[in-house]
């Protein structure tokens, strides 16, 4: 990787952990100058504004990321509600990457900058639109395999584990506690045993 490669990924992955921990607004370019230890150039011969910045890290950061975690689970055979009820244990209790405190950074983008900048909005519902199709998808092989009842509706289920998601890490950044994830995890459970 070039020294200039180098600096921008430098900078993409310090920016996005200053923003996940401060939020989007709150941080300014010169924090983020001040944590990479680059000059006020380099960080703009990389990005001519701040929210060209941010476009990246949704873009180049996150999406790989996301695609890896959050749909890449759905490619299996096995059954879409083990796999879904699976990679929200997973997300909210084992992976060390997402904080509690800090919430979800997609979701965290999508409240602070969706109302006021289209390209986010673009963006950040690419993302969410690749795990609804993936759970979809899964859920609809599901009722195909006869794992899920045939008559739930794919889009529903998806939604209201998606809402979910969203929404329990909030809670979450509120208590400060992983306790309410597993208060979720409990009716996410109860809720998939009444779909076989």
């Amino acid at each position: 990787m070039k020294k200039s490669e180098a600096t921008r990924q430098n900078i993409l992955q310090k920016a996005f952990e200053l923003i996940y921990s401060h939020g989007y607004q709150t941080t300014s370019v010169d924090e983020i100058i001040a944590t990479t230890q680059v000059t006020k150039g380099a960080f703009y011969y990389h990005f001519k504004t701040k929210d060209e910045m941010g476009l990246a890290i949704i873009n180049e950061r996150m999406k790989p990321t996301f695609k890896n975690t959050f749909t890449e689970p759905f490619q299996s055979d096995v059954n879409p509600l083990d796999t879904i009820y699976n990679l929200m244990y997973h997300l909210l209790i084992e992976n060390e990457d997402l904080k509690v405190e800090y919430g979800c950074p997609a979701s965290n983008f999508t409240q602070e900058m969706a109302p006021w900048n289209i390209e986010f909005t673009k963006a950040l519902n690419e993302l969410s639109l690749e795990w609804e199709k993936a759970m979809i998808n899964a859920i609809e092989k599901g009722k195909e395999n006869g794992t899920i009842k045939s008559e739930v509706n794919a889009k529903e289920v998806t939604v209201f584990v998606m809402s979910g998601y969203w929404g329990v890490r909030n809670l979450g950044k509120l208590e400060n506690s992983k306790g309410v994830y597993l208060i979720y995890l409990k009716g996410l459970k109860s809720y998939f045993n009444s779909l076989e």
